[in-house]
């Protein structure tokens, strides 16, 4: 097995690049696996360097060292290859994804990911695209657009940036009036604040959009909240935070396998923080889509804990 450390030197302001390329190094010391540490220097970097690895036919583990961008980018690299694990290392301002498990930090550690298991785990396929996390439209994907504004000031963090991005927002036009169609029903016109197709329960620095999301139960979590008052915004926004919406009436919580939304004009789209415009979008559950690397504490936990997997 070869190791494969994509590192992104600008997510998360750059604090822990360092230390996390020192600790690969001191843990391969002397030691007789190979691995290759690679500093990315260009958007769509990442992405090329793991579709190269996947397509050597190596067995390989790459391990996205950055924030959700690196994911995104190292994901869309390997999927449809068996020969390749993916791992995240994190580094950015928010890496949502692994705020599904609750306490994350085996994942900085190079000898927790090394002596961990890779399990198949679900994804999300966005038109031509693939997502770890989560996808979006109306306001919230706007907000993500907008994040890029303030996450790279001093003192901000990822979750103030969103809030920061939230206050932007609401001083223009929210919501979207979008044709929704969940698991191949009739398009129903929605004019809606947003709608969220999630395999994973947090996004946007720590919003709790999907609580019963689960990436590996093999299906998706669909959330959509009807265009409100804006006075009615802050508080829906504080419920919501903390994954408290779900028995509001302007709120729809479901589970599906896929979403489908076509709009007038282009709208902002999130996928995994990435942000687009398009017209229609077709989001689908891709079943067991990647082999995720799960550090041996946290895969212990889990493979106790969830029915879903069978390691006999």
């Amino acid at each position: 097995m070869k190791y494969l450390f994509i590192v992104n030197p600008a997510a998360g302001k750059g604090k822990k690049q360092a230390g996390i390329i020192e600790a690969v190094k001191n843990y391969f010391s002397g030691r007789d696996e190979d691995f290759e540490i690679y500093i990315t220097s260009a958007e769509g970097d990442a992405k090329v360097k793991a579709n190269a690895a996947a397509k050597s036919g190596e067995e390989i583990t790459v391990f996205a060292c950055g924030g959700e961008g690196t994911v995104f980018e190292v994901l869309n690299g390997i999927v449809g290859y068996a020969n390749v694990n993916l791992g995240v290392i994190p580094c950015g301002s928010a890496n949502d994804f692994l705020k599904f498990f609750d306490d994350s930090s085996p994942f900085s550690d190079i000898a927790e990911q090394i002596s961990g298991t890779a399990v198949p785990t679900d994804i999300i396929k966005a038109n031509d695209s693939y997502c770890l996390n989560g996808c979006s439209v109306g306001m919230d994907a706007v907000v993500a657009r907008d994040m890029s504004i303030f996450k790279n000031m001093r003192g901000v963090s990822g979750s103030m940036a969103y809030k920061l991005a939230v206050i932007k927002t609401f001083f223009g036009k929210i919501g979207v009036s979008i044709n929704l169609s969940v698991d191949g029903s009739a398009p129903e016109k929605r004019n809606c604040l947003f709608a969220v197709i999630a395999n994973a329960p947090y996004y946007g620095g720590g919003y709790k959009s999907a609580p019963d999301a689960n990436p590996f139960d093999n299906a998706l979590d669909f959330t959509t909240v009807n265009t409100i008052s804006k006075l009615k915004v802050p508080k829906f926004l504080s419920l919501y935070e903390k994954g408290q919406h779900g028995s509001l009436d302007y709120c729809t919580l479901r589970r599906c396998t896929s979403m489908e939304f076509t709009a007038q004009k282009a709208v902002p789209v999130n996928l995994d923080g990435e942000i687009i415009e398009s017209k229609h979008m077709k989001f689908s559950l891709v079943k067991d889509g990647v082999k995720f690397m799960l550090p041996r504490r946290i895969f212990e936990n889990i493979k106790n804990s969830l029915k879903v997997f069978d390691f006999t």
